[in-house]
């Protein structure tokens, strides 16, 4: 069954591909895309490099983006006018890792793009600690 993939966008390369690796030992039926750092290996995202992680996982089904700060938001937005009418994308607005981790279970659970991409924006309500 095909199920919903992931990019995750990062200003740093590493930061992409070890979340990626803790996702895809999760779920690793999930197929998830880095696209972390400049092409160079500086810090910074790049709009190319993310729309070319679209294209390399997107699926009929759909792939939601998850990043990490306000400058790689507008790369992202650039890199959907790249990919060139890939329509069932979603720009999830969360936190990398939990929202990551809340995505990665739901699309392994065969959800629609938009499930999924509400389950990654729901990570904002999670609490680690209870302060009351």
């Amino acid at each position: 069954m095909d199920k919903v993939s992931l990019v995750l966008v990062s200003h740093s390369k590493e930061i992409a591909d070890g979340l990626k690796k803790l996702l895809g030992e999760m779920q690793p039926e999930v197929t998830i895309a880095a696209a972390g750092g400049e092409e160079d290996g500086g810090i910074g995202t790049n709009a190319e490099v993310i729309a070319r992680a679209v294209e390399e996982v997107y699926t009929e089904k759909g792939t939601v983006i998850l990043f990490d700060l306000g400058s790689a938001l507008l790369n992202a937005e650039l890199a959907l006018e790249l990919a060139g009418g890939k329509q069932n994308v979603r720009i999830a607005d969360a936190p990398m890792i939990e929202g990551g981790l809340a995505a990665v279970v739901e699309a392994g659970f065969g959800s629609s793009v938009e499930k999924t991409a509400e389950a990654a924006e729901k990570a904002y309500e999670m609490k680690k600690i209870d302060r009351s």
